[in-house]
């Protein structure tokens, strides 16, 4: 492939992601040739070599303009970086004749309700679960919950990414706090209903696959040893090679793959979150998407192979079902914020860098802006990546390397103008 530049890949992505550097330095070491699809607000578009503006959220005009384009400039495929993008590439990828996952599944990826309806309906491990308008009284609420869920109950938003606007709630008066401040921040997006299940105990783990014909390849297994049982889910260390053992290792692939199925998902990326107990692996989410923020850095492949370089080698047809993650452990830790405030400045960066089995510290936080901690928060103050011997030396530099960095946030002052002239 990598004499051959008849390859050519239309990579969905916005402004601010993280990953579309990486998909193109993969790109490059291919010669696969990659034009950005870059969502802009409409009438902001500006040309610009290798770059087609468009606007997802106005899906009939980005698909004609994805479809005009593929007139002159033949597409091999069409990746989305995340999820974003994921329903608008399935869409050109059909108008086109493309290898794609169906609308409907790309769809349910990004919608925890439709994906809980759609899990169920398929056979998947899922927890009871409630759609509720964001407008029903809380009374209302708390009686259908204690009837139908029980507690401790999980209020999810339908939409948003990352564990944002998910709490936890062990009776009425904390679900009711919750349901609050979570029509509070969806508002602000124009959310109509939200959902309530009910709590799934147990540890969590990661999945990265890629499927093929519906079959899932698993390509890492994260560990997340950091318990995950609320009020809020603020997610922090992956590690990979998972510690667990190679029935339970299976039994959660099996049931990854399930819910792919479930959902329609055929080809392409997926990224599933599970939790396990006695009763064994249930479903938190599946996406077809890969795993997302700066996180692919933790994972190599035979012949010192990205994960963005496998992805474009699947695009382009090849089979990557027999590619093996290298053998050495390796890990990340998202930093959490510990606060709201304005980010003023940050220490410890380069002692953290001197820990043992530390590759790399990055700090993606921008600093004098405001930062917010989940469940209102989207982002982390950055990254650490680790990699030895072991799962836990990993875990053990992230950990001590973490312990290294001093952030400086300060309390936002807010003033009041009344009586001011």
């Amino acid at each position: 492939m990598e004499g051959n530049r008849t390859n050519r890949i239309l990579l969905l992505t916005t402004a601010h992601s993280y990953r579309g550097e990486a998909f193109l330095q993969a790109a490059g070491r291919l010669g696969i040739e990659v034009i950005q699809a870059v969502d802009v607000p409409p009438g902001l578009a500006r040309p610009a070599p290798g770059i087609l503006p468009i606007t997802f959220n106005r899906p009939d005009e980005a698909v004609a303009a994805i479809v005009n384009l593929a007139e002159t400039r033949p597409l091999t495929a069409i990746l989305a970086v995340d999820d974003s993008g994921a329903l608008l590439a399935a869409r050109a990828a059909q108008a086109l004749g493309l290898p794609h996952n169906a609308p409907e599944a790309a769809q349910a990826a990004r919608d925890k309700y439709v994906m809980r309806q759609m899990l169920a309906a398929g056979g998947a491990a899922v927890p009871p679960f409630r759609n509720f308008a964001l407008d029903e009284p809380l009374e209302q609420v708390t009686a259908v919950v204690q009837s139908a869920i029980g507690y401790p109950c999980v209020v999810k938003p339908r939409a948003l990414n990352g564990s944002r606007g998910v709490i936890r709630a062990d009776d009425g008066e904390e679900l009711a706090a919750a349901v609050t401040r979570l029509r509070r921040l969806l508002q602000s997006f124009g959310g109509e209903t939200y959902l309530v299940e009910q709590f799934i105990p147990g540890f969590e783990v990661a999945l990265e696959g890629v499927l093929a014909n519906g079959r899932l390849h698993v390509l890492a297994l994260f560990d997340k040893p950091d318990p995950l049982d609320g009020p809020y889910f603020e997610e922090t260390i992956y590690v990979t090679p998972s510690r667990l053992p190679a029935e339970t290792q299976q039994a959660i692939a099996a049931m990854a793959e399930r819910g792919a199925r479930a959902l329609g998902l055929q080809t392409g990326s997926v990224h599933a979150e599970l939790r396990v107990n006695e009763a064994g692996p249930w479903i938190v989410e599946v996406n077809g998407r890969s795993i997302g923020g700066l996180c692919s850095r933790t994972l190599r492949f035979e012949m010192n192979m990205s994960l963005e370089e496998l992805l474009l080698r699947q695009a382009c047809g090849l089979d990557v079902s027999g590619l093996k993650r290298e053998e050495k452990a390796s890990g990340v830790m998202m930093i959490p914020i510990p606060q709201a405030g304005i980010l003023r400045g940050y220490s410890g960066v380069e002692a953290a860098r001197q820990i043992p089995s530390i590759d790399e510290v990055v700090i993606t936080a921008p600093l004098n802006q405001r930062i917010l901690p989940l469940p209102e928060g989207e982002s982390y103050l950055g990254f650490i990546f680790a990699s030895g011997q072991t799962p836990d030396e990993v875990e053990t530099a992230l950990r001590l390397a973490h312990g290294r960095l001093r952030f400086q946030i300060d309390e936002e002052i807010r003033l009041s103008v009344a009586g001011n002239r």
